[in-house]
């Protein structure tokens, strides 16, 4: 059992949660496959073991993980501030104890960042980012990890939760992992990740069931999106290794792009050879979105933390701009020959 998941750890974590009458357990704002599958797999377990608990997310999340709230649990509370802010504000204030899944920083929580940040209640947190900057009374951390689903696998292996580890729970945190492996292609697809695969195929899990959940529920608007991407805005330089999409809104109005339709757009031009690092630049109307995506020794965490106040993964990160999509392409494009060599790099070690 890996080092965080100590027992004293553990045995803390369930005192938290039998001590508790109000569980929270809350993600990062836009929540992908791992956040909400985390989430709901982690209500599930806890709901098995008779420890009640809501997920309060601070946005939406796409339409393609509708499948993951089931009939026998609350629905997850999604903070609106104009159809459904005070209940799960509510939510938050009343806890005595919140769980945090999927993200290393209180800001990740956008619109409720400032009533977690407020609450009195007991916090864990779950995650597997990097440079992780959040106060806790308790953490499992492991960047080695590949997702937070995996964590989750393993808290409740530890907690000998077993028995629980079946139907919706594995397919969630299956689809938490596949999703945030690239299908397990990604560098951290470890043999631990492996191995929990199988585990999960061994005790029933259809897998193909929750790959056609994740993968084949395309809507026609998304699909020509991609077509429009790939044909028209995909920019290629190849003196720097690099590909980029950038999208404006009036776009994604056009595409009537819903959340979660956006995703894995990026990785169309991270596949082309020759390319090291893919970005998709994005005009959100409120701020514009970067997604960073590359291969080898290129590291797209340090260059989104270093030139536009973002983070995540080595190979997989965000970041923000508060500038205007022209001017972020601009200003994207006159960082990347700092980085030219290292980019060259990276290249002839991945050929």
């Amino acid at each position: 059992m890996e080092s965080i998941f100590e027992n004293n750890k553990v045995e803390e974590f369930k005192a938290l949660l039998l001590a508790s009458k109000h569980v929270v357990i809350t993600t990062h704002h836009k929540p992908d496959a791992d956040a909400l599958g985390s989430s709901v797999g982690l209500h599930l377990l806890l709901m098995a073991n008779g420890i009640a608990s809501t997920i309060v997310t601070p946005s939406d999340f796409p339409d393609f993980l509708d499948w993951m709230e089931t009939d026998d649990m609350p629905k997850v509370e999604q903070y609106d501030e104009k159809k459904n802010a005070q209940y799960p504000k509510q939510l938050i204030e009343d806890a005595d104890l919140i769980l945090c899944l999927d993200f290393s920083n209180l800001g990740r929580l956008t619109k409720i960042e400032k009533i977690v940040e407020a609450s009195k209640a007991k916090r864990v947190v779950i995650d597997h980012h990097l440079e992780p900057n959040m106060v806790s009374d308790l953490s499992f951390w492991d960047t080695k990890a590949a997702a937070t689903a995996e964590l989750i696998y393993l808290l409740a292996v530890a907690c000998g939760w077993q028995k629980d580890l079946k139907g919706k729970v594995l397919e969630v945190l299956y689809a938490g992992i596949m999703t945030d492996t690239g299908s397990f292609r990604h560098p951290s697809t470890s043999a631990r990740v492996h191995q929990i695969a199988a585990d999960m195929i061994g005790l029933g899990l259809d897998n193909s069931k929750v790959h056609r959940l994740i993968y084949d529920n395309n809507s026609i608007s998304r699909l020509k999106f991609l077509g429009f991407c790939l044909s028209e805005k995909l920019i290629i330089l190849p003196d720097l290794h690099t590909a980029y999409i950038s999208i404006s809104k009036e776009e994604l109005e056009r595409y009537q792009i819903e959340t979660g339709d956006t995703e894995g757009v990026v990785n169309y031009a991270l596949s082309l050879k020759g390319i090291v690092m893919a970005a998709i630049i994005i005009d959100r109307t409120e701020a514009v979105k970067l997604s960073f995506r590359s291969l080898g020794n290129f590291s797209v965490n340090d260059f989104s933390k270093r030139h536009f106040s973002g983070g995540g993964h080595k190979n997989a990160s965000g970041g923000i701009s508060n500038k205007t999509l022209h001017q972020t392409v601009s200003h994207f494009l006159e960082m990347l020959p700092q980085h030219k060599l290292q980019l060259e790099q990276t290249f002839q070690d991945t050929v």
